[in-house]
């Protein structure tokens, strides 16, 4: 059932690379940016094996993709910024179990771990679109912002792009390495999420007031 919903992702994938060429994967690319449901690692392996077959250029994949993969988050980043820490603040303030603390906790950890947290968050499945978020939310500066997205997005599909083009007709094996690396992802981040709710409520429970940083 996961390869029937995956077909048309692949097929789509094919179809811009086949009518635009590299910067048909690089348009690809920019969407699985904006819509983390769609596999990278499996549009940027293909586009390897395509190139390994001689219908694309490797080097133009890598500068497409990459150029894309930075368009994708520059929109995200510009998302961000829009929403801004007063909307923010006031979303908190709605939410249950959530304290405008943890908002100012948040602040204060990508004040310090920002630069790296956009960095390395390019390199990790799911996280890698959604960092540039909180990136336009605290206004990190713009240069700064697309030189470290750049170089992570480089990093990861170059990577990505080469294991499909050294693979050949077994490109497709890349998607389950890397799939194994986002369920990870995905229960650390629900684990996480878990370890936050308890702990939230053990505190209401105890008419404990957050305090800054709290479930950080």
């Amino acid at each position: 059932m996961f390869d029937d919903i995956l077909a048309p992702v692949t097929d789509g994938a094919v179809s811009l690379m086949e009518s635009l060429g590299a910067p048909g994967a690089g348009l690809a690319i920019a969407a699985e940016n904006l819509f983390p449901p769609l596999p990278s690692e499996l549009i940027l392996p293909l586009a390897g094996f395509t190139a390994s077959q001689g219908d694309l250029v490797l080097w133009h994949v890598l500068v497409w993709t990459t150029t894309g993969s930075l368009v994708g988050a520059l929109v995200l980043y510009a998302l961000g910024a829009w929403l801004g820490r007063a909307r923010l603040l006031r979303v908190a303030d709605r939410l249950p179990l959530v304290d405008v603390t943890d908002v100012h906790a948040a602040e204060s950890w990508f004040a310090r771990h920002g630069h790296r947290a956009v960095l390395l968050g390019r390199l990790v499945p799911i996280v890698r679109s959604l960092v540039s978020v909180p990136a336009g939310v605290e206004r990190m500066p713009l240069a700064r912002f697309v030189v470290l997205t750049t170089v992570g997005s480089a990093v990861w599909n170059t990577a990505l792009v080469l294991a499909g083009y050294l693979l050949g007709e077994q490109w497709h094996r890349v998607e389950d390495g890397v799939g194994v690396l986002q369920r990870l992802v995905v229960l650390a981040v629900v684990a996480g999420l878990l370890v936050w709710l308890v702990r939230r409520l053990a505190a209401r429970s105890r008419g404990d007031r957050p305090r800054e940083g709290a479930g950080w």
